[in-house]
């Protein structure tokens, strides 16, 4: 039977600026050329369960370890993680994952890593499940102090993706204006 058509994307992220929620679409594409076991496609796959419906499952798969989502929004932990409580005691191995994303970034597209960086600053700030956002907001950090970097606080991340123009062009380098 077909479903009704309804967004793919989590009612949370429809209250973003246009310019968050397209930064989170971006940021969903996997980086071309990893093995198909890179450690960044653990990481991809629950951050389209923090984002995305389920196609595959037609619902929310809101933790890292449920069952389901096909390959796409499949779980999120490796094989070589040891067994969790799937549903609830899910920091601990997906704070390993993250390691081993950050243990590999030499092999990651740059473009990439900064997609993915920007998206975790965005369901860290704004996911509406405290646990899910402290999850991504860590993350953000450490992403950030990996590049030597300061995170941007929720306001400055407004300014820069916001949906003013003014504000947009306040922020840009001299060389990217037309």
């Amino acid at each position: 039977m077909a479903r009704t058509p309804v967004p793919v994307t989590q009612h949370w992220t429809h209250h973003l600026p246009l310019m968050q929620q397209t930064v989170l679409l971006l940021a969903l594409r996997g980086p071309d050329g990893l093995r198909k076991y890179h450690p960044s496609k653990y990481l991809l796959r629950f951050l389209r369960r923090c984002v995305l419906v389920s196609a595959y499952d037609g619902r929310v798969l809101a933790t890292p370890g449920e069952p389901g989502g096909g390959s796409f929004t499949g779980p999120a932990y490796p094989c070589s993680l040891p067994t969790v409580d799937r549903t609830t005691d899910w920091h601990r191995p997906m704070s390993a994952v993250v390691g081993n994303y950050i243990a590999a970034l030499d092999e990651v597209p740059h473009h990439f890593q900064l997609h993915l960086l920007h998206a975790a600053e965005i369901v860290g700030y704004r996911h509406p499940s405290p646990y899910h956002a402290d999850f991504w907001r860590g993350t953000y950090y450490r992403l950030v102090a990996d590049m030597h970097l300061r995170p941007e606080t929720p306001e400055e991340l407004d300014l820069r993706l916001g949906d003013d123009p003014d504000a947009w062009a306040a922020r840009e380098d001299p060389a990217v204006r037309e």
